[in-house]
């Protein structure tokens, strides 16, 4: 059986989509944490988004049905959020994601929660962890942290924070090979 593979499913998730001038933005925030920081992956500034569900593998006939079971979310009124600030995930000394942060407003929340629903309605598994809005601008730590650099001195030089208005909601197709690698499958807007 040399040569056989065996057909996976593609990855999807569900997130809100970033502006460009925010995405510009945060590509500047990584160019310059790269000069600080050691990670293996620094996401594409293309592809940098605010998720409100991963989905994982996905068959055809159980996307069309999320697709048909999220148009509901497009009755839900457009706001806008706080975006700024740096986060982490796991050891503070050596952090395995750095992210911009993400107020978690009412509206926002709301939102997710709907998504949550509609996903669990189309035969999708509910998420148990805690919801924590974040932007994703490096993972998976790669060194040792500089000794003459402190994890608090550089979340106080990348502090502000900026409003954005969030609009539309993304399905997302992942494509691991590719270096932009989230194709947009379909848009679901917000009634503004």
């Amino acid at each position: 059986m040399e040569g056989f593979k065996v057909a996976i499913d593609p990855h999807y998730f569900i997130a809100i989509p970033l502006q460009a001038s925010f995405k510009e933005c945060f590509a500047k925030w990584q160019a310059e944490l790269k000069n600080e920081l050691s990670y293996k992956q620094w996401p594409h500034y293309m592809d940098l988004h605010i998720t409100l569900k991963f989905l994982g593998s996905v068959d055809d006939s159980k996307l069309q049905r999320l697709k048909e079971e999220l148009k509901i979310i497009e009755h839900n009124q457009a706001f806008s959020i706080d975006v700024g600030g740096l986060g982490t995930f796991g050891n503070p000394k050596n952090p395995r994601v750095i992210w911009v942060d993400v107020n978690k407003t009412g509206p926002l929340a709301l939102l997710q929660q709907k998504v949550e629903s509609q996903a669990e309605n189309a035969g999708f598994d509910k998420e148990n962890r805690a919801y924590r809005p974040h932007i994703t601008l490096a993972k998976k730590w790669a060194g040792d942290f500089p000794s003459n650099i402190s994890m608090e001195k550089i979340k106080a030089k990348f502090s502000n924070v900026q409003r954005m208005a969030v609009e539309e909601v993304v399905l997302y197709q992942i494509h691991p090979e590719r270096s932009v690698k989230y194709e947009v499958i379909e848009n679901f807007g917000l009634r503004r």
